[in-house]
């Protein structure tokens, strides 16, 4: 994954900058209200307890953290290709 992620997007410019492009709008997408929504979700597991588990509070917490994963992951692709764009930009070759 990794070989082809260097090969197929950050060996070229526009490919890189296209990628950076789509994962920035994913970690933002991914991270807007996400802190609140996690806290409103443990303070409704917590004020409720079994009652808010049968509701499906459980799951809505494993899909919040899941976003969080996922806008991680979005947000380490946005940074490998900062530094493959700067690192180009920059280089006097």
């Amino acid at each position: 994954m990794r070989k082809l992620f260097q090969r197929g997007v950050l060996a070229h410019p526009w490919a890189t900058f296209a990628v950076m492009s789509v994962s920035f709008m994913a970690f933002g997408s991914g991270t807007v209200n996400l802190f609140y929504i996690l806290n409103a979700n443990t303070h409704l597991l917590f004020e409720h307890g079994w009652v808010a588990v049968m509701d499906g509070g459980v799951w809505q917490l494993l899909e919040i953290l899941l976003t969080g994963y996922t806008s991680l992951i979005a947000y380490v692709i946005f940074k490998a290709c900062e530094y493959r764009l700067a690192h180009w930009l920059g280089d006097p070759h």
